[in-house]
């Protein structure tokens, strides 16, 4: 009867395998403290172990480690998406968390200079304007000084509209869409505005209306005794 010998396994192959199989997968480290940490191990020398976790990488040195049980690909499989996981729904609740926030209402105090009343507001974050409330106003509407400020080419082929004042008025004036209006913490983006060209009389002494295509963004009340309007973000 013929005998069969079996091949020997390369020394340097199973030292890969065994190598690569510990570096590569799942690990969870008792430390000497009674505490233990869970994570994949990355590098490792004579002196320290850098551990993936979660939240990024660590360093333990391996005095501080009682013993380390490495767990299979599987595992690690189950780890990393544990993770993923983990992240996504961190990522859902802080997104909530934030939404919640802005639709909280939130109250903007408010000038009234006996007629109308002013609120302070910065455009495309970067120029402050005193707007005068009008819930009348279909849209924000601006004076050309401002217009430029914000860097609107008025000469440019922007489109030309007819505003009507609330005297009944008709004005000549360009339509543009602003990035946002932001009143103290409350903001609005994308808001539709026009600029007044022809200026004699048309906003008073503000810089603006503040109109419908901001106010629509929200509900909305102006509390008079308090001098706050009050914005809660639809």
């Amino acid at each position: 009867m013929a005998l069969v010998r079996k091949r020997a396994i390369p020394i340097f192959i199973f030292f890969y395998f065994v190598h690569f199989y510990f570096l590569s997968y799942a690990d969870i480290l008792y430390l000497n403290n009674g505490r233990s940490m869970e994570g994949i191990i990355k590098n490792e020398d004579e002196n320290e172990i850098e551990l993936e976790v979660s939240a990024g990488r660590v360093r333990i040195e391996k005095k501080e480690i009682s013993r380390i049980e490495r767990a299979s690909q599987e595992d690690t499989l189950l780890m990393r998406q544990r993770w993923e996981k983990e992240k996504i729904e961190t990522d859902k609740r802080i997104a909530e968390q934030r939404l919640q926030e802005e639709r909280r209402p939130k109250g903007v105090a408010f000038s009234h200079d006996g007629q109308s009343v002013i609120i302070s507001a910065k455009l495309n974050n970067k120029v402050e304007a005193n707007l005068i409330l009008d819930t009348g106003a279909t849209l924000v509407m601006l004076r050309r000084a401002i217009a430029e400020k914000l860097g609107f080419d008025l000469d440019r082929a922007l489109p030309d509209i007819q505003l009507t004042l609330a005297d009944g008025r008709k004005v000549n004036g360009k339509y543009v869409i602003l990035e946002s209006i932001k009143v103290q913490n409350v903001e609005a983006r994308n808001v539709e505005a026009g600029i007044i060209l022809d200026e004699a009389g048309a906003l008073g002494s503000g810089d603006g209306l503040l109109g419908m295509s901001f106010l629509k963004k929200f509900n909305f009340k102006v509390d008079h005794k308090e001098k706050r309007l009050i914005l809660e973000k639809l």
